[in-house]
């Protein structure tokens, strides 16, 4: 089990977990808590699109933008809350 992705250097703990190749490429979907205390920084980081991506358990180093995500809760301003995040990445060809 994977528990950790690496985003341009920010690092973001999972809790699930799903690697597939399409057309060749890498596709990889996680999902992952965010606090209210973290929400800022961790959107701030989403906005960006497009990552430098390490999977350091798989060997993982590649090239990435976002081809989805959501989350369970769309306040995640109030204080004590946290959400569900599920993140797709599609591999990229520089």
């Amino acid at each position: 089990m994977v528990h950790e992705i690496i985003l341009d250097n920010y690092s973001l703990k999972v809790t699930e977990y799903q690697e597939k190749q399409v057309d060749d490429l890498l596709v990889i979907t996680v999902r992952f808590k965010v606090t209210s205390e973290e929400y800022h920084d961790v959107t701030t980081q989403l906005y960006k699109g497009k990552f430098s991506l390490v999977v350091p358990e798989r060997n993982i180093e590649c090239k990435v933008m976002i081809k989805e995500y959501s989350t369970s809760i769309t306040n995640l301003y109030k204080k004590d809350q946290v959400g569900d995040f599920t993140l797709t990445l599609r591999e990229i060809k520089d």
